[in-house]
């Protein structure tokens, strides 16, 4: 094994790609900027106490992390797996404001194990969180900029999957088994597995809870599922709610290509209200995830109801078309002050200018020389190939 290999799941960016993720990176949050989103740049590590305490129910995320000793004060910490935390804590303990708060964040983040066979350990993550606003017109804010996000980025064809944790959750509360089982049915209802939902009778779930679960594993598809989730389950506190904010949602956006599927719950035990993943051709997995999480903030000494969303922009840069050349212009190494002048000025008004260093040609692949400073009657001047 060679000094130079990498560990699995890590990988270089080389140029081209490197060039196409900053572009991205750059317009993401100049776009972020026009809707009023502030950025924060919290730290890579933390005290692990402090970086887990925002996630709820946050197992996944505790495995995720990777954990250190801290030379200093002999304190665990650990290697953000996920900003969004940092970044409530920024919100809840350190700004303070009683107002609404949009806050943006573009950074690296490491996963102790790959999150499945085709990830990274290694993500740019990139993202947008609007704190203090309970209601409708948050959610709708962050999902319209989720799309204009990938549209900025040339994404084609984007398709929204939708879903709500408070339809099972008033499930739940309808039985008095039901809240013990929450992990256990999240996880089935993730697989779509109705024989294990049906044996969840031996565990003392009431026979129509049990039904409902299984009518609830088959409730996907278009924004008819809505409909369909209010005839064929039973009308228990606050499932009603919950499918009239899904359905405010998709009228609220008629001109995008979505579903609905009411057992998308993986993030049952962390999103308090609507939840939703943006798929694209060319990505094997969910480009974008987000949601609402107004719990996470108790943790930090205060309630701020929470809506945002996040990427990989190492992954959304992997699915799009390869970067186009940059055209440049290729200049002589002189030692003449004038040719300096002249290769300064063209590259204060945004020209690439290489400079050929002697005995070398021009090779580098991510440039076009397109163009070239000559001396021409005494002065410097570009010209054409």
């Amino acid at each position: 094994m060679g000094n130079w290999l990498l560990p699995e799941g890590f990988a270089d960016v080389l140029p081209a790609e490197a060039r196409r993720i900053e572009e991205l990176r750059r317009a993401l949050l100049d776009l972020y900027r026009t809707y009023g989103f502030e950025l924060v740049a919290p730290p890579l590590v933390e005290y692990l106490d402090s970086l887990l305490s925002g996630a709820a129910g946050g197992d996944d995320l505790r495995l995720s992390t990777c954990k250190l000793v801290d030379q200093l004060s002999g304190r665990t910490m650990g290697v953000r797996a996920d900003m969004t935390p940092q970044v409530t804590r920024i919100d809840a303990h350190l700004l303070n404001r009683a107002g609404v708060t949009r806050l943006c964040y573009c950074g690296n983040v490491l996963h102790a194990r790959p999150a499945d066979l085709l990830a990274s350990r290694e993500l740019l993550q990139i993202g947008a969180e609007i704190y203090g606003h309970s209601g409708f017109e948050a959610d709708l804010e962050i999902i319209r900029l989720v799309l204009e996000s990938v549209e900025v980025a040339g994404v084609r064809e984007p398709r929204l999957d939708l879903c709500h944790p408070g339809v099972l959750h008033a499930l739940l509360l309808s039985d008095p088994a039901g809240p013990a089982l929450g992990g256990a049915i999240t996880l089935l209802l993730r697989e779509k597995d109705v024989p294990g939902l049906g044996a969840l009778a031996c565990e003392g779930l009431l026979p129509h809870t049990v039904q409902a679960l299984k009518t609830l594993a088959n409730l996907y598809g278009g924004s008819e599922v809505l409909e369909q989730a209010r005839r064929v389950l039973p009308a228990v506190p606050g499932l009603a709610e919950s499918l009239d904010t899904l359905q405010a949602l998709v009228d609220a956006l008629p001109q995008v290509a979505m579903s609905v599927d009411l057992a998308d719950v993986s993030g049952y035990g962390y999103h308090s209200g609507i939840t939703f993943a943006l798929y694209a051709e060319g990505w094997h997995d969910a480009l974008v995830r987000g949601g609402r999480y107004d719990h996470v903030s108790h943790a930090f000494g205060r309630h701020r109801p929470a809506t945002g969303f996040s990427l990989d922009l190492r992954k959304l840069a992997a699915g799009l078309e390869p970067a186009a050349r940059a055209r440049a212009v290729r200049a002589p190494w002189s030692a003449d002050p004038s040719l300096a002048d002249a290769v300064r000025a063209l590259r204060r008004g945004g020209e690439i200018v290489v400079q050929v260093l002697p005995g070398h040609e021009h090779d580098q692949d991510e440039f076009v020389c397109d163009r070239e400073l000559i001396l021409e009657k005494g002065a410097w001047a570009v010209k054409a190939f």
